[in-house]
């Protein structure tokens, strides 16, 4: 029998991520559309974004924070052309983002020593190996795993090296030492449920230093370049962006930080997301037919809250055949209306995804286990 309650909003995409609470167009009421975004307006509000997110995430001093192109993506990658080839690096994969990371340092730019931290989907590697004399580049959090680091005491505070962090899901929803990271990258489609292509980039004080005394023997495109003269362009931090940006974007990403300020800041944001991993964890605890894709409870995410199906039926099943019964169970709920792009991503292992941040409500969360209980059923062919 199916459920009698449906999420009120079935939105548990991994990128782009639900909107907040309350979201509705009327939000943009106010965005400077056919406006410049060099205008002295336009750059205020871009401005609002870099300081409203520097304070709720509570950035050191000497750190600063700008808006770039391409999404998280543009800014992973403007960080490694810009700034590795000084010294040998360690590259940490543990899911397909990071292991992109990896394929671009080696193929792309094509460096040697290269230092490769690798571990399957729902491990980690061994990260007291991890030598930070060199520069690193990892993932925060594993989105495509859900698997994070627990923590970055691995990471000395006398480090020669630098450390360059995707945290795109993790932001705004983990407890995270910047003063350990040098460089940090995330986009506004993820835990803040805001929109695509618009990238966001922090540098410590080692990251500037590097950028203003060391060139990368290879050409930068325009997008990448945060140096003129061997000084930091100080306007990328400044309310002023690299190209064009989207007002109507800004706008958005206003609206969400000003909600996360109303609510209580970055303890209710992760507050918020971690309740939401308790009720799937206190359901994955009853259940008979699935577990966390992370083996390690410190290492689960409480964002990209990926589960491996367990039954035995299911397990007996070649790998296509799997593949195809957890996409039939998401396709079952889409056509309910009750929860939509929840499916594992496309190159991890089967089975399900759900997102957890903050924008997601806990109620929608409870209300949706009951019909992955109940699609489970449908898609069942029998006891093997």
């Amino acid at each position: 029998m199916k459920p009698a309650t449906k999420p009120n909003r079935p939105f548990f995409s991994s990128g782009p991520c639900s909107k907040r609470p309350g979201w509705s167009l009327d939000a943009l009421g106010d965005a400077l559309v056919g406006r410049s975004h060099r205008a002295k307006p336009a750059k205020a509000r871009i401005q609002e974004v870099i300081d409203k997110s520097a304070s709720i995430l509570g950035l050191p001093e000497g750190y600063v924070c700008g808006i770039v192109p391409a999404s998280d993506t543009g800014a992973v990658e403007m960080a490694m052309w810009s700034l590795l080839g000084e010294r040998p690096v360690d590259m940490c994969a543990w899911e397909s983002f990071g292991s992109g990371w990896v394929t671009d340092v080696l193929k792309q730019l094509k460096l040697d020593g290269v230092t490769r931290h690798e571990a399957d989907y729902g491990q980690l590697p061994d990260l007291s190996k991890i030598n930070c004399d060199h520069d690193v580049v990892f993932t925060y959090n594993g989105t495509t795993s859900g698997v994070k680091v627990p923590n970055l005491d691995w990471i000395p505070d006398d480090r020669k090296g630098l450390t360059i962090c995707d945290a795109t899901s993790a932001v705004f929803a983990m407890n995270i030492d910047f003063s350990k990271l040098d460089v940090v990258t995330w986009s506004w489609q993820k835990v803040m449920g805001g929109e695509g292509a618009h990238g966001m980039i922090v540098l410590s004080p080692r990251a500037i230093e590097r950028l203003e005394s060391y060139t990368p023997a290879w050409p930068l495109p325009k997008i990448f370049r945060m140096t003129k003269g061997g000084q930091l362009i100080r306007d990328i931090f400044t309310g002023a962006t690299i190209n064009t940006i989207s007002m109507l974007c800004v706008e958005d990403a206003v609206d969400g930080l000003r909600w996360a300020e109303s609510i209580g800041g970055l303890p209710a944001l992760i507050e918020r997301s971690e309740a939401n991993l308790k009720a799937i964890a206190d359901w994955v605890e009853k259940s008979d037919w699935v577990e966390f894709l992370a083996e390690e409870p410190a290492t689960i995410s409480n964002t990209s809250i990926c589960l491996k199906i367990t039954a035995d039926w299911y397990q007996a099943l070649p790998a296509d055949e799997q593949a195809a019964k957890a996409k039939q169970l998401v396709s079952l709920l889409d056509k309910e209306g009750v929860g939509y792009d929840f499916g594992s991503y496309r190159d991890a292992p089967a089975g399900l995804r759900i997102w957890g941040g903050a924008t997601v409500e806990t109620a929608d969360i409870e209300a949706l286990l009951p019909w992955l209980d109940w699609a489970f059923n449908e898609i069942q062919v029998g006891d093997a």
